[in-house]
């Protein structure tokens, strides 16, 4: 089975990023060679609109069978919104919210992100998973590329 990783904007940004591109660019390698596949939403490529042209071109790295292009919508706008009611996430940051119930609503099997502050964080994890259960969803695995690398490569040995 291939896995289907949700990734936000600081993955792809992370590729050009001295601290984080080891672990992005083994991710994308992943991509490339079609061992996951890449999930993206459109507010992902709007994030993107607004990068510099180094970090839109990482995307198109990624063959297009291997890259899945989704879209918010009433239901993942609706879940963010349970977000902020539940204390989750703050309105500020609505779009980091908006991303958890995307990669949520698609069934994902993890979300990739580097932002540890709105998203790769344990405490909100739990408070999005509480959500996500509450409104009849599957819990949602949200780690770091380095998790999700690192992790698969010690299955493997």
């Amino acid at each position: 089975m291939i896995h289907r990783v949700y990734i936000d904007t600081s993955v792809i940004g992370g590729c050009i990023d001295n601290e984080f591109k080891e672990w992005s660019g083994k991710l994308f390698n992943e991509f490339r060679n079609g061992r996951k596949v890449a999930v993206i939403s459109d507010i992902t490529l709007d994030e993107l609109d607004l990068a510099p042209g180094k970090v839109q071109k990482i995307l198109k790295q990624i063959p297009e069978k291997f890259l899945e292009i989704v879209e918010s919508n009433q239901d993942t706008e609706q879940l963010a919104r349970y977000y902020i009611v539940s204390g989750a996430i703050t309105e500020k940051f609505y779009l980091d919210g908006l991303h958890i119930a995307i990669a949520t609503c698609y069934n994902v099997n993890v979300l990739a992100s580097w932002n540890f502050r709105h998203i790769v964080n344990l405490d909100k994890i739990r408070k999005y998973n509480s959500v996500n259960l509450e409104q009849g969803y599957n819990i949602l695995e949200i780690r770091s590329p380095r998790d999700i690398v690192k992790f698969e490569e010690n299955e493997i040995q």
